[in-house]
């Protein structure tokens, strides 16, 4: 860590840092209850993908925040409810005058509010790029609460990494044998309000998640996560029957599993290969051109 007489030097001479904010995809999704203070109990798993939003961080005279990307102008305006500057603002708070000003530029290529974590990526990618230009750590604990501060998925961001997470979203178990995935991110660009999918919901008290821990192949794999479900999806398909539409579209191209993520209205698909997925996808887009459309690949569990 450097000395705050360093500071500046550090500061005048420091290259530009570039984080990624990779999607966030809860492959499975079960409500198990719900606490005295309202917030759900959930078991998930959860992957990443190599797609996402981008931050850069470099020093700057003062604190700066531009954006761009396909959905930047969607976050245009919001000020100070942007979870990137309350991420900057709680780190900075903890570290103190090592923290000097920051330029920081997000490339919004992830839908706003779409299931698939945006928003707690780029709160993760933050603390990580930040960490980075300031030369500086926080203990794990510490950094775990400042995360859970900033919102309930942005633990599990910080680790961008296939895991199970529960209670409510805080309590994570690294799953380093679930394997990489070519997958289709498809969303028909139509919000979906998290408090009114919960309050739908018909039973809080659902079977929790079961996996084996070790199920080496694919097709294991696959089949343990068809097994598996989304309690969210039901009241979700009933808020915004597009979101069925696309999972039936995703089926006819090919897609080995469809599941939506999250509170929706992003769903995923699931295929043999890359090269299936990227044709997929392709097609899809010239059928609906207005609608988000990505190939990607999940990240390794071993990574």
């Amino acid at each position: 860590m450097m000395s705050s007489e360093n500071r500046s030097d550090f500061s005048a001479s420091c290259s530009r840092i570039a984080e990624e904010a990779r999607a966030k995809i809860n492959l499975a999704l079960h409500v198990t209850g719900q606490r005295p203070d309202g917030y759900h109990l959930l078991d998930m798993l959860v992957t990443f993908t190599d797609h996402g939003d981008r931050l850069d961080f470099m020093p700057s005279p003062t604190d700066e925040f531009t954006l761009s990307g396909r959905f930047g102008e969607t976050l245009a305006g919001d000020g100070g409810t942007n979870l990137v500057l309350k991420a900057r603002d709680l780190l900075r708070e903890a570290i103190g005058p090592l923290a000097f000003p920051v330029r920081i530029h997000l490339e919004k290529n992830l839908p706003v509010a779409s299931g698939i974590g945006g928003g707690s990526a780029d709160a993760a990618a933050t603390l990580r790029g930040l960490m980075r230009l300031w030369d500086t750590s926080l203990p794990e604990e510490a950094l775990a609460a400042l995360a859970l501060k900033l919102g309930a998925d942005v633990p599990m961001c910080l680790a961008s990494r296939p895991l199970i997470a529960r209670g409510i979203g805080e309590k994570i178990e690294p799953v380093p044998e679930l394997p990489v995935l070519a997958v289709v991110l498809a969303n028909p660009l139509k919000g979906v309000s998290t408090p009114e999918v919960f309050r739908r919901l018909a039973t809080k008290n659902n079977p929790s998640l079961s996996l084996s821990p070790s199920r080496p192949q694919t097709a294991d794999w696959l089949a343990a996560i068809a097994a598996a479900r989304n309690d969210l999806e039901p009241p979700a398909r009933e808020m915004v029957p597009e979101i069925a539409v696309i999972s039936a579209m995703l089926q006819a191209h090919g897609a080995l599993l469809t599941r939506m993520s999250g509170s929706g209205a992003t769903c995923f698909g699931i295929f043999a290969t890359m090269a299936a997925a990227e044709d997929a996808a392709a097609a899809l887009h010239d059928a609906r051109p207005d609608w988000y459309f990505q190939a990607t690949e999940t990240v390794s569990g071993g990574a």
